[in-house]
């Protein structure tokens, strides 16, 4: 299993994970798991978290879960997503879980989940990742 440790800081390989605050807790082909705070500069009106915040987070997630997947000098880019948000997020922390749905030849499917602290889905999304070849 490769963990965090194993991984250099996400925030080095993609700078707006850090800017989110977005935080690796475990990564393996099957699973890759993280977090990211509420963050008032993140916000829409009344507090509650912009939905391209959460789209953001989930993309991140697909990227590291995608490229776990990628053969030998291949990299991978969102060719398309989609995201259903199921409820607010005005404070706490959304916890982030990405699987593999395909991956292919030529494009990777990854589903997240995007959760908030009780547990409740706060968002799902669906991305195509494009398998680019050295």
């Amino acid at each position: 299993m490769t963990t965090v440790t194993d991984r250099p800081d996400l925030g080095s390989l993609i700078p707006l994970a850090a800017t989110l605050g977005i935080e690796l807790e475990s990564s393996t082909p099957d699973e890759v798991h993280a977090t990211m705070p509420w963050k008032a500069e993140l916000c829409t009106t009344m507090g509650v978290l912009h939905g391209g915040a959460l789209m953001a987070f989930a993309d991140t997630l697909g990227a590291v879960c995608a490229s776990q997947h990628l053969p030998e000098g291949a990299l991978t880019t969102t060719i398309e997503s989609k995201t259903n948000f199921l409820r607010a997020v005005t404070e706490g922390t959304v916890h982030g879980v990405s699987k593999p749905v395909h991956a292919g030849r030529r494009t990777i499917v990854v589903q997240t989940e995007l959760r908030n602290d009780a547990g409740k889905l706060v968002a799902l999304v669906t991305q195509t990742q494009a398998v680019i070849q050295p």
